[in-house]
């Protein structure tokens, strides 16, 4: 068995078959982390959702309390004095047209998120096989296609990140890095699951949140309680 792999197994025995609150479960994952890297902590929430059905698209933005961790490279479309107010937001990369045929011609993607605002979607719409497929494409419903550039690069680097429900009806979010303090983690965690409830669909019958687990790169999952979250 490697290294890694006696690790993970004495991790998972520290594991009770039982729901967590978020901050006993945050604790606990600082607790059985073994590598000697930061890793990163992850949120997964399952869904009851049929994400095949617009009106069961669950998808939003918050702002963690603590950030994640990492700082977010912003890139933001625009023109005339949008262009300055992007730059004195903060934002590392500001642009045109001349962006665009950038990430056309050279295959350039220097950035973790896209801002763009109204007036230049025409030309932002080129790229969206480029940019779609990873993930990268502006849109309104993420806030990502918005006249209000200072705010919106103040807070993506502050720390916020935007979540959507998958084929499969999971939400798959980094909240936080293992050298955060246990109470940090907890809070980030909280403040993503708190906006996934709060994006219920208004059709959606019954039961919504199926399951929810916290994770390190390295850790085995640790299942929260569903009916703390909800309370």
């Amino acid at each position: 068995m490697s290294k890694r792999g006696k690790a993970y197994v004495k991790a998972k025995e520290k594991i009770e078959p039982r729901a967590y609150a978020v901050g006993e479960a945050a604790a606990l994952l600082k607790e059985v982390k073994a590598s000697k890297f930061d890793e990163s902590v992850d949120v997964s929430v399952r869904l009851s959702v049929d994400p095949k059905y617009p009106e069961q698209m669950v998808r939003g933005t918050v702002v963690l309390p603590f950030g994640t961790g990492k700082v977010k490279r912003v890139l933001v479309i625009a023109a005339g004095e949008k262009q300055k107010e992007a730059s004195e937001a903060g934002a590392d990369h500001v642009g045109g047209e001349e962006i665009v045929e950038k990430i056309q011609k050279e295959n350039w993607f220097d950035f973790d998120v896209v801002i763009a605002t109204p007036d230049m979607m025409k030309s932002v719409g080129r790229l969206g096989k480029a940019l779609g497929t990873k993930g990268l494409m502006p849109s309104p419903k993420a806030g990502t296609v918005t006249f209000n550039v200072k705010d919106t690069v103040a807070e993506i680097k502050k720390g916020r990140v935007e979540f959507r429900v998958d084929k499969a009806g999971i939400i798959h979010s980094t909240v936080a890095k293992t050298s955060f303090a246990a109470e940090q983690i907890a809070e980030n965690a909280k403040a993503l699951i708190g906006a996934i409830l709060k994006a219920r669909p208004a059709t959606l019958k019954g039961k919504y949140v199926k399951s929810a687990y916290i994770s390190s790169t390295m850790s085995p999952s640790i299942k929260l309680d569903i009916a703390e979250l909800e309370s």
